[in-house]
């Protein structure tokens, strides 16, 4: 059993000691409505006050449940907020993307995520990211986009785990009872893009990463070969977005 007392109190002492290393006071989170953005304002408000200030960025493309379950988050745990719609630059844009779905969510991640970095800049504060372990570990999130950040208070916790912890904290049901999306389309769902549920994914994760199962192992272990392969394929093919861009190493002799 994880003891997710402990773990609010350790993060909530995370985010304040690394804010305090930078020599800032304020946090800027941006909100969408969803699960990991309501954990993670919620834990910043408890760490920073009225120090932390939300973001809720729509598009053209968002739904309005987005909103109102962000507001809802502002308003059940007394949050600043505002809200600057992006649809504009995304409108700007999206002329020359032929409907590519995934090209305008990836846009519209970075039109987000560049809101959210000029907010801090003038609160003098640092951004606070919302991607999850789940996330980072399939590569699902825009680099430069959504998982953009200065701190991360949640990367080491999977999705399904995630629940439970939002439970903890008081996040809003009309938030843990709707399926996870990035919303970045009308009828987004990330276990219909992925293939399977987070729950089903998670297991294989925790063995494959944690426990450094093979997948010889796994497959003995009853579970699916193409889940395993998928899981594989994107960790791999993924893995240079949690990294810093690779420099090259010049020989000057």
């Amino acid at each position: 059993m994880i003891d997710w007392k402990n773990v609010k109190l350790d993060l909530i002492n995370f985010l304040k000691n690394e804010v305090k290393k930078t020599g800032l006071e304020k946090v800027t989170v941006g909100l969408s409505g969803g699960l990991d953005s309501a954990v993670v304002a919620i834990l910043c408000k408890e760490a920073f006050g009225d120090k932390l200030n939300c973001v809720l960025m729509p598009s053209q493309f968002s739904s309005q449940s987005s909103t109102d379950h962000a507001i809802e988050v502002c308003e059940k745990f007394n949050i600043k907020y505002e809200i600057i719609s992006i649809e504009p630059m995304v409108s700007g844009f999206i002329k020359n993307m032929d409907e590519d779905r995934l090209r305008i969510g990836n846009f519209s991640a970075r039109m987000r995520m560049s809101v959210l970095y000029d907010v801090s800049s003038r609160e003098k504060s640092l951004v606070v990211g919302t991607s999850n372990k789940s996330e980072l570990l399939l590569g699902y999130g825009t680099i430069f986009g959504d998982i953009a950040c200065a701190i991360n208070p949640i990367g080491q916790m999977y999705k399904s785990d995630e629940f439970e912890f939002a439970r903890l904290l008081g996040v809003p049901e009309s938030i843990l009872n709707k399926a996870p999306s990035a919303d970045l389309w009308e009828g987004q769902s990330d276990e219909e893009e992925l293939g399977y549920s987070y729950k089903h994914m998670d297991e294989v994760l925790k063995l494959l990463v944690d426990a450094n199962k093979s997948k010889e192992e796994l497959l003995k272990l009853g579970f699916e070969e193409d889940l395993i392969d998928r899981l594989e394929y994107r960790i791999k093919a993924n893995a240079f977005k949690g990294r810093l861009p690779i420099i090259a190493n010049i020989n000057w002799s």
